[in-house]
């Protein structure tokens, strides 16, 4: 974001927090570079039997990708606290509000500024783990359904970012000290994150694979994420996979069990852009809330 082409409580909010906004850029920037590197480094690595010449650039995405989840919570926690709740508290935001600013204008500047940083540097970092990614997009070891993976590579990242913003502004004035607002903050953002990500494999119905007892395992297409397996009764009920296990294997299963059959329940490729959307509508309606909330709290105590 230019510092030219800012104005009003905008250039002022973009000048108080130049060097953290510059933080996020930065690290994208980093991430990059170690990705390029490791990239050129398993491409020239010479095969040898045993031994997996992508093994440090899988490990650094996944560190990658969980830092990733870090990002929405770091930058509503930067909203609460530094740029909220601080000025509420130190009553600096005084000053703002005679420079021919009104409140609105002020929380908004603030909004604005950090959503469009947080949201293009989530973006850009999503960019960067695809390009990243590019090598092991059959690999078993990296599934596009494991946490980091899953949401730096779609749309859900730049949405929580939205909602880490919107929370910030809402409970920055609500509690009214840096240090309580960044945590509460915190905390809120990343129980939203948990309580999605637990659920989010039942917004869609799994598919399901069966086979005979006895028979091949059924496995389910080489790009699924398995979401549970098992045994099938006469009944059409379900078992776990180890109901039946003696000694090992499946063929001292007890008659009165009525098994018949085993099962694996999928979720295939083509469910990753629906779950995706789903996901982003949801976390979307909560930061639209939050921030209905933040001008509405802003309001009565600004009339």
């Amino acid at each position: 974001m230019s510092m030219l082409t800012l104005k009003g409580p905008r250039w002022v909010t973009v000048r108080q927090h130049r060097r953290a906004l510059w933080t996020l850029p930065a690290a994208v920037a980093v991430s990059l570079a170690v990705f390029v590197v490791l990239r050129r480094q398993a491409a020239g690595a010479t095969p040898r039997t045993g031994t997996d010449p992508f093994r440090e650039l899988r490990e650094a995405l996944g560190y990658g990708g969980l830092a990733a989840l870090l990002l929405p919570l770091l930058v509503g926690a930067f909203v609460a606290g530094p740029m909220v709740a601080r000025e509420l508290e130190s009553g600096t935001y005084r000053l703002a509000l005679t420079q021919s600013s009104t409140p609105r204008a002020w929380l908004a500047s603030k909004i604005t500024v950090a959503a469009v940083t947080a949201v293009a540097c989530a973006a850009a970092f999503g960019l960067v783990h695809r390009f990243a990614r590019l090598p092991l997009t059959t690999s078993y070891e990296y599934s596009w359904a494991d946490r980091g993976p899953y949401e730096t590579l779609g749309t859900v990242l730049p949405a929580y970012c939205l909602l880490g913003v919107a929370l910030g502004a809402v409970v920055g004035q609500l509690v009214r000290r840096t240090t309580a607002a960044m945590a509460v903050t915190g905390l809120a953002t990343g129980l939203v994150m948990a309580v999605l990500g637990a659920v989010r494999w039942s917004f869609l119905p799994a598919r399901t694979v069966t086979s005979p007892l006895g028979a091949q395992f059924p496995y389910p297409p080489r790009d699924a994420f398995t979401t549970d397996f098992g045994l099938i009764t006469s009944s059409g009920g379900r078992l776990p996979e180890w109901a039946c296990t003696r000694s090992g294997s499946l063929d001292g299963c007890p008659a009165e069990l009525n098994v018949t059959g085993q099962y694996v329940d999928y979720h295939p490729f083509t469910h990753y852009w629906p779950t995706q959307s789903i996901e982003t509508a949801v976390v979307l309606v909560l930061a639209a809330l939050a921030l209905w909330g933040a001008f509405a709290v802003l309001r009565s105590r600004h009339p």
